[in-house]
C-alpha cells in the first residue's frame, strides 16, 4: 500500500510540475495557413472569429446567422492595394422565413480595399471594405454591385 501511495504521489508531483511549466518553453502549435503570418504591408481579412486570414478559401458575410458567405474563393490579387477573387456567394432566400429557407448560390467578383492599421492588432492592416459584384443573377432587391464595411 506504501508503494502505491509513493507511486501515485510521485505521478501527481510530475503532471504538477509539468503543468507549471511557462508556455513560452512549451512546443507551439504549427501556423495555420489561413492566418496571418504577414507582414504589416500585406493587409488581412479579419473574420468572425476575429482572426486574421490570407486569401481565404471562405468567408462568412453575415456572422450572426450565417445566411450570407463567400465560397470557392480564388484569389488573383492580394497587396497593399486591393485583393481581388472569383467565388460564389451563398444566400439564405429566408423564405417563407430563414430557418426554412434555401441558400441559394450567385457567382461574384470579390474586391477588398482600403487597408488599415486593425484595432486588436495595430502592426497589421486589415482591409476595411468589401465589394461585391454580382456576375449573372443576384438575390432580390440587391444591386448587381454593393460595397459594405468591414468590421474592425
Amino acid at each position: 500500500m506504501r508503494a502505491l501511495t509513493m507511486t501515485v504521489t510521485l505521478f501527481a508531483l510530475a503532471a504538477f510540475t509539468t503543468a507549471g511549466v511557462p508556455a513560452a518553453s512549451q512546443a507551439a502549435p504549427e501556423p495555420s495557413s489561413r492566418s496571418a503570418q504577414q507582414p504589416a504591408h500585406r493587409p488581412v481579412l479579419v473574420d468572425c472569429s476575429w482572426r486574421a486570414e490570407v486569401r481565404p478559401s471562405d468567408f462568412i458575410l453575415a456572422c450572426g446567422d450565417g445566411n450570407s458567405r463567400l465560397a470557392s474563393l480564388r484569389w488573383s490579387r492580394w497587396d497593399a492595394g486591393a485583393a481581388q477573387a472569383k467565388g460564389v456567394n451563398w444566400v439564405n432566400d429566408c423564405k417563407p422565413y430563414c430557418a426554412a429557407g434555401r441558400f441559394q448560390a450567385y457567382p461574384v467578383t470579390v474586391r477588398l480595399d482600403r487597408a488599415e492599421p486593425w484595432k486588436k492588432r495595430p502592426e497589421l492592416s486589415h482591409y476595411s471594405r468589401i465589394t461585391l459584384v454580382y456576375t449573372d443573377s443576384r438575390p432580390e432587391r440587391v444591386a448587381q454591385t454593393v460595397s459594405y464595411p468591414l468590421w474592425d
